[in-house]
């Protein structure tokens, strides 16, 4: 029997002793005072009691490892938080706390790494909210986030990151490349981000606007400064499809810059390696904008014809053709494009009516004074389906009518080449056609 009561007795002081080396381990020297305070705050925590739960925090936070407990650390943030915005109007103090609150976080990267992400992901947005006024500091934190992060930053941050990478070149403390380099950067970890659901895809999408809306509006990416960082870089790679890409995009969305060798030669290796609607759209831009009518009206055929490009993108290319040939002089063709716009896209057929008129009335047909005069039927007629299908047009559309009405023959006259008004007449003029009504000035 004593030898029973003496194991037991052993074993319950190895089991024991195991449990109190053990919460040594996890809760340091001082485990006592680490649990105690950490019990204490918590309760004053969970109450959002922040004043009272502070003063216990910094015990705990004093006494505990860093690696007792992961939530000593984020609700520490949140308290730290608390204060600065309490102590706003103290300077000095603020900096202080901030400094405190960067060290928290560099805690909670280095020894709770499951939690890497969303503690660099809450580090960038306490540095833009509290560091604004050390614009050089913040954005070398917020490289240093995004650099860590890549593709799991939060898209909100790459504008944050970008808006002050733009704040330090209108100040002249970084130089253009720089800013590019950033709105580069961003652009392709946004383009690696995976949406869970419709909601997030939306949101992505939603921050690639403002993100590429910043860039843009900065005007960084002057053409120059694009040909001076791209062009070494194209030809020391000129094989390089990523890179080709990226030309492409940047130059595309800055003004009058698709008009230059590196354009061309970057959009060339986007045609030749892959093939698709967006190569052959760009091929158009270079030599719509050289005016080479004819290979400009190639490449958007091509590009209108891929099955990958959707109906809506297809209207929209139809229109820019229409325009395009318009302004060139190749009606037949301006006509018939704006015409394939209107049937693709409801959202843009009264801009493409309003095309249409535009078109019809200013054509010089040859033939009797009736013949000469009936394209200014099928030009009203297509202003008043213009202003029908949008109606912000109207008040351009009713100013052509007024204008292209004047021009209707006189009732007499309509007489004596046999046409009178409402009958049917069929206009046929420059390689178009349209069924239209006569009309007489009364």
């Amino acid at each position: 029997m004593k030898r029973i009561v003496l194991f037991i007795t052993f074993t319950a002081i190895a089991v024991f002793g195991c449990r109190t080396l053990s919460a040594q381990g996890k809760y340091g020297p001082d485990s006592t005072e680490c649990i105690k305070y950490l019990s204490y705050y918590t309760e004053y925590y969970k109450q959002k009691n922040y004043d009272s739960a502070l003063p216990n925090w910094r015990k705990a936070y004093k006494y505990c490892p860093p690696t007792a407990r992961y939530s000593m650390l984020s609700d520490g943030t949140t308290l730290i938080r608390n204060l600065i915005n309490k102590n706003a109007n103290n300077a000095v103090y603020k900096a202080q706390l901030i400094d405190s609150l960067m060290t928290i976080y560099d805690q909670r990267v280095e020894f709770w790494p499951k939690y890497k992400v969303a503690s660099l992901n809450n580090k960038a947005l306490d540095m833009y909210n509290y560091m604004k006024d050390e614009p050089k500091k913040l954005y070398e934190g917020l490289s240093d986030v995004v650099n860590q992060t890549g593709s799991k930053t939060k898209p909100n941050i790459f504008i944050l990151h970008l808006n002050t990478a733009v704040d330090l070149y209108k100040m002249g403390m970084i130089g253009a490349e720089e800013v590019i380099e950033t709105y580069e950067k961003g652009m392709e970890y946004l383009s690696q981000i995976t949406p869970k659901n419709d909601v997030e895809r939306r949101s992505i999408e939603s921050n690639v606007k403002d993100f590429e809306s910043i860039f843009i509006g900065s005007q960084v990416a002057s053409c120059d400064n694009l040909i001076a960082l791209f062009t070494p870089r194209y030809e020391a790679d000129p094989q390089n499809l990523d890179l080709a890409k990226n030309i492409v995009k940047m130059m595309g969305l800055t003004d009058g810059c698709t008009n230059n060798d590196l354009f061309l030669n970057a959009v060339t290796t986007m045609y030749t390696l892959e093939p698709s609607y967006t190569s052959a759209y760009y091929l158009y831009k270079l030599y719509a904008g050289r005016n080479d009518v004819e290979n400009a009206v190639k490449y958007m055929d091509e590009a209108i014809a891929y099955p990958e490009s959707d109906d809506a993108t297809d209207a929209l290319y139809w229109f820019e053709l229409a325009a395009f040939c318009y302004k060139n002089g190749n009606n037949a063709k301006a006509y018939s494009a704006a015409q394939e716009a209107a049937k693709l896209d409801g959202a843009i057929a009264g801009k493409a009516y309003m095309l249409m008129g535009t078109i019809w009335g200013s054509m010089v047909c040859n033939g009797n004074e009736i013949e000469r005069r009936a394209p200014y039927w099928v030009a009203v007629d297509y202003m008043t389906k213009a202003k029908n299908a949008d109606p912000s047009l109207a008040e351009d559309a009713n100013n052509y009518i007024r204008q292209y009405s004047a021009y209707y023959p006189q009732t007499a006259e309509a007489f004596m080449y046999d046409v009178t008004d409402g009958q049917s007449y069929t206009v046929s003029c420059g390689g178009m056609r349209a069924v239209t009504t006569v009309r007489t000035q009364k």
